[in-house]
């Protein structure tokens, strides 16, 4: 009986992981492809994330939010990849020109453009500048970037307000509009 108990899980686990491909895998190459700048590196690097998903369910680990998961492991193997590359950063790629084709500038900010505001970012310290990316580029849940991050939702909450709090003041400063009657 345990026997096909056990034919019966990884038959689920299978279909979860084929639909979790489906669903976000796309994205998921778009996210590594917007922090390698190499499509190839992307992925190898999705293909990972998706073989180190594989093995953690075949030991028996849950998974609640799969898309969630999903980032939390890619993102472990982008910070894997730039230890031992030693690939640009971020700010690099960004002053390279390179840019999402997401442009989900409405959610930050009204008076923000999509080009303006990835200009902007890279002004951002490093934590914000993952919120941001997570949150408005990536279009992640609350909870799903609190478990990427490693930390309460309530903190995330702090950090993404206080995220877009610096990135219009950085927008202020660099737009001569230094009187903004909100604080």
């Amino acid at each position: 009986m345990a026997t096909k108990n056990k034919k019966i899980d990884r038959a689920k686990q299978e279909r979860v992981l084929t639909t979790a491909h489906r669903e976000y895998g796309r994205n998921l190459h778009s996210y590594a492809f917007f922090k390698t700048h190499n499509h190839a590196a992307s992925q190898d690097l999705v293909q990972d994330t998706f073989i180190k998903t594989w093995a953690y369910l075949v030991k028996g680990g849950e998974v609640h939010l799969m898309k969630a998961f999903l980032y939390h492991v890619l993102n472990h193997l982008i910070v894997d990849e730039y230890r031992k590359h030693k690939m640009a950063s971020l700010d690099v790629l960004i002053e390279k020109g390179f840019e999402p084709s997401a442009d989900n500038s409405e959610s930050i900010s009204n008076t923000f453009d999509a080009k303006t505001m990835l200009h902007l970012v890279k002004d951002l310290r490093e934590k914000y500048r993952k919120i941001i990316d997570l949150r408005f580029v990536k279009e992640l849940s609350l909870e799903e970037t609190s478990l990427i991050l490693g930390q309460s939702k309530n903190t995330t909450a702090v950090q993404t307000h206080r995220a877009l709090k610096e990135l219009k003041e950085i927008y202020n400063h660099k737009h001569g509009q230094y009187g903004s009657s909100e604080k």
